[in-house]
């Protein structure tokens, strides 16, 4: 069975869901028996999730942790979902179509998915044993708020001159680098002014 507009909201069993995923012409998230439709993201969101990813890439070349950007399901129980970026360091196979053991997960917030980010998916997220960090990036203005396991998932913010600990994968990234090429008033004002004192 498969949506026919990518609007539309319908009612699917588990196996149907993941029986019309294979042929569907958009990805669809899936929680408490709904499949929804993904909306496209914009150009500041797709420039913090790609710098996220390649930073994590490159850190992880040659280790047992893979980075995956915006096509690789999570499963959550019965319920999958589409982070922006996830970190598995579990052995999966070629043929895996979903993520059951992640220990980092990435969110780019938008209006669109901020309240099921921040509600939703962080009761389940955090519900996942192998799970260690769960990360929201806010894409029109400087906020990375980081909850870990080990701190009992409280929230730490991070702003312009922090670095981030991605402590799960052991990698420290600045803000700056998370926003680098991003267009919002917090960064155009901080390069004006790293500009100005050059």
């Amino acid at each position: 069975m498969a949506l026919q507009n990518p609007h539309e909201v319908i009612y699917l069993t588990e196996e149907e869901y993941l029986k019309s995923e294979l042929t569907s012409d958009f990805k669809r998230e899936y929680l408490d028996g709904q499949a929804y439709a993904m909306a496209g993201a914009g150009y500041n969101h797709n420039c913090i999730a790609g710098n996220v990813f390649r930073k994590f890439g490159n850190h992880l070349e040659r280790k047992p942790c893979t980075p995956f950007m915006a096509d690789m399901k999570v499963r959550l129980g019965k319920d999958y979902v589409y982070p922006d970026v996830v970190v598995d360091c579990s052995k999966m196979s070629g043929s895996d179509m979903f993520s059951e053991n992640p220990v980092l997960i990435v969110e780019v917030l938008s209006k669109s998915t901020r309240k099921t980010d921040t509600a939703v998916k962080l009761l389940r997220y955090i519900n996942l044993p192998s799970l260690q960090e769960y990360v929201l990036i806010e894409p029109d203005f400087v906020s990375v708020q980081v909850l870990r396991r080990n701190r009992h998932w409280l929230p730490e913010y991070y702003f312009l001159d922090d670095s981030v600990p991605f402590e799960s994968i052991g990698l420290k990234l600045t803000v700056e680098e998370i926003y680098d090429r991003v267009d919002n008033a917090d960064m155009n004002e901080f390069r004006q002014e790293k500009q100005q004192n050059a």
